[in-house]
């Protein structure tokens, strides 16, 4: 039998205007990448990862029916934990980083968008590795692409909508957008940068600090930069 879940992606955004091919950007890029989908998910110790999937992780978190029907939960908390450690990491790199390679520079111009479904899925297990399934899930991958004008946003179908506090509902706004397979769904977003969100001071790390960060980064990037995965 299908469960009840709480589907949420969380997607990084940015290097692909901006990079040339070249090994040494690449093996910082993934190595930036990585170390901000990790503060990610360090914030949301109560959602499980599913799967990391390139630049975004793809969460889920059992729906209870003490929750309420609509669906309602901590989603919205947990994608706003979320997005204060992305940038909370992201300030902290850019102002250690003393590379000057495409992706390093790039680090500032990096953005977050979250997007969270509630749907029914079933566990599927091949040998040591569980995927979730299900038409939802589909769904939940395919919201990603949207015409959201907007840099950074949570975009939510229609049963989290209706969980949102009545001051968010006001706030967000409708796109009904034609989903690859599944047609047209009615979708809400709420840009992230119009929330009363405490974000953290950029840092001012001594020279010494910066140096010693830089050296890191590129000790552990080195085995990307001759191909190998760490």
């Amino acid at each position: 039998m299908p469960d009840r879940a709480l589907l949420l992606l969380a997607d990084i955004a940015g290097y692909t205007e901006f990079m040339r091919l070249h090994r040494l950007n690449l093996a910082h890029s993934q190595e930036i990448t990585q170390r901000l989908l990790e503060s990610m998910l360090d914030a949301v110790p109560a959602l499980k990862l599913v799967e990391v999937e390139g630049d975004a992780l793809f969460l889920s978190a059992p729906h209870e029916s003490r929750q309420g029907e609509d669906g309602s939960s901590d989603w919205l908390p947990s994608a706003l934990a979320m997005y204060q450690a992305f940038h909370a990491k992201q300030q902290w790199m850019a102002a250690h980083n003393l590379c000057v390679c495409d992706a390093c520079r790039q680090i500032g111009k990096l953005n977050v968008k979250f997007v969270a479904h509630l749907g029914d899925v079933v566990s599927q297990r091949i040998r040591d590795t569980e995927k979730l399934v299900g038409v939802d899930v589909i769904a939940v991958h395919r919201m990603l692409k949207n015409d959201v004008p907007a840099a950074e946003y949570v975009l939510v179908s229609e049963p989290l909508y209706r969980s949102l506090e009545p001051q968010l509902r006001d706030r967000a706004q409708r796109v009904d957008q034609e989903l690859e397979g599944l047609g047209s769904m009615p979708l809400y977003f709420v840009e992230l940068g119009d929330l009363p969100i405490d974000l953290p001071a950029a840092p001012e790390p001594s020279l010494q600090a910066r140096i010693r960060e830089t050296l890191s980064l590129g000790l552990r990037a080195f085995p990307r930069l001759l191909g190998r995965s760490r």
